[in-house]
């Protein structure tokens, strides 16, 4: 990715063919035929290509005569470096009320976080999107309700709890409101799946675009697990984390039609970040068919696509740990890497209880670590220095990682700390910020692949050749680390 993405119009016209959000904020679709322009993961079936031209904000879309789509809002966007101040402050508050601030601390806690009064606030979302911060959460938390309400068996008091409301009544009240049903009927008109099984337990399915070749997914995850914090556990992937009302134990075990998901909450008002968190860990987001397509259509990849398409990206559910992670294990092997991970949990992370297995504690957050004593890490100096470095700009806020991450600011931030190389900065770029692009043309395991494929293996000729995988070179790597027997690659018996 990069500034100016607009002016590559094939690039932008994949992207919206493959209507995929990672790509939303990065440039606008405007349709000639119909006067109005959308984000690129509009729902609506995509225009045909002589019918778009692409902008790179909203504001020059309307500059240029077009209006906003009422489909997919796009002024409501995430995450692009181009977005004016106007915009990019409500994407802001968007992701914030995503992850259920205003649930938490009102409409005043959202305007504090933005620096912005409430009134503010309210007139910038109600001119973006129409709804104000009230009413969006609100519409979230019916969303969050029809979700339990047809995927689990929990008692309708426990969802209208779970899913935000204040109260039952205003629980049945939206649901009847919103879709035009009550909860009962919205449950007794779902399909029928299993609902939940040991008690607090709530288990999910969690849908994906097919096809979903989970080996690389989920052996990338049992192979680098940190003991602890995460386990293969008869057929799951399990790993604890941390939320903003307490903590959570997740299992998520492939299924061929979707990701079966138990979670085990704290408090059940987590539960849309947790599963916000777990679809994102598990790349199921991702549309396969484009993604594969594109590669294919290189001679080289094309037998790695169709031996097994469908590979995702394995990323994180937390961010700063992955970041410390990949710290961890700079020129080490997986192994060391875990070990050195491990007694960093044992040291500084918190305690959990966990009945169904071996898990004992969360990832420590950024603040826990940066009390740590440097000569205690049995590493180099100079990556000791690295890691202290890191946690003290991740603590202090310095240095922000999320979803919503610029990606290539975030990039350059993460370059300018000491001991970070080309490697850590896209390897974090591509597992914990999201990036489908993200390229590791130094990687050891890359270059072996190409070099075995008959590509170039130099970093510099093999990015050259890899431009032509652009927007997907993230998966690119995954097909490619999977000519190799290391154990990323197998899915755990």
């Amino acid at each position: 990715m990069h500034r100016g993405m607009h002016t590559d119009t094939e690039r932008c016209v994949r992207a919206v063919q493959s209507k995929d959000a990672r790509f939303d904020g990065w440039f606008y679709t405007a349709v000639l035929t119909t006067g109005i322009y959308c984000r690129p993961s509009c729902p609506a079936v995509p225009p045909k290509p002589r019918h778009m031209v692409f902008h790179p904000s909203a504001a020059a879309c309307q500059q240029a005569g077009f209006r906003a789509c009422k489909r997919c809002r796009p002024d409501a966007s995430p995450g692009s470096p181009e977005w004016n101040v106007r915009a990019d402050l409500v994407a802001r508050a968007m992701r914030l009320i995503a992850d259920g601030v205003v649930d938490r601390e009102g409409v005043t806690g959202l305007a504090a976080r933005l620096g912005y009064s409430t009134r503010q606030i309210e007139r910038q979302l109600l001119a973006e999107l129409g709804a104000g911060p009230l009413a969006l959460a609100r519409a979230q938390r019916a969303r969050t309700a029809r979700l339990l309400v047809e995927t689990t068996g929990l008692p309708m008091a426990d969802v209208a709890f779970a899913a935000g409301f204040s109260s039952v009544r205003a629980f049945n009240d939206t649901v009847r409101e919103v879709f035009a049903l009550s909860p009962s009927e919205l449950r007794t008109r779902a399909p029928k799946h299993a609902a939940a099984g040991a008690p607090g337990v709530i288990a999910l399915r969690l849908p994906f675009r097919a096809p979903l070749h989970p080996d690389n997914l989920f052996g990338h995850l049992a192979a680098t697990a940190v003991p602890g914090v995460e386990e293969w556990r008869e057929g799951s992937y399990r790993r604890t984390l941390r939320l903003p009302y307490g903590q959570g134990i997740v299992a998520l075990s492939p299924r061929p039609d979707h990701i079966a998901c138990r979670l085990a909450l704290s408090d059940h008002r987590d539960l849309t970040v947790a599963i916000s968190r777990c679809r994102r860990l598990l790349d199921l987001d991702a549309d396969p068919v484009a993604v594969d397509e594109r590669l294919r259509a290189d001679p080289a990849l094309a037998p790695l696509v169709d031996k097994a398409p469908g590979r995702r990206v394995p990323r994180t559910a937390d961010e700063a740990e992955f970041a410390v992670r990949a710290v961890l294990g700079q020129q080490v092997s997986t192994a060391a890497a875990r070990t050195h991970a491990a007694r960093l949990v044992i040291a500084h992370g918190t305690p959990v209880d966990d009945p169904e297995g071996g898990l004992t504690h969360l990832f420590p957050a950024p603040e826990e670590l940066a009390a740590l004593d440097p000569d205690a890490l049995a590493m180099p100096r100079t990556r000791r220095t690295t890691l202290t470095t890191l946690v003290r700009r991740l603590a202090d806020g310095d240095l922000r990682l999320g979803a919503d991450s610029d990606w290539p600011k975030t990039r350059a931030a993460l370059l300018a700390l000491p001991g970070f190389g080309p490697w850590t900065a896209d390897v974090i770029a591509m597992r914990a910020l999201g990036d489908p692009d993200a390229f590791l043309p130094t990687d050891l395991g890359v270059r072996r692949a190409a070099r075995a494929l008959g590509l170039p293996s130099t970093p510099a000729a093999l990015t050259t050749r890899a431009a032509a995988w652009r927007p997907w070179r993230a998966y690119a790597v995954q097909y490619l680390w999977a000519t190799d027997s290391h154990p990323i690659n197998v899915l755990p018996t």
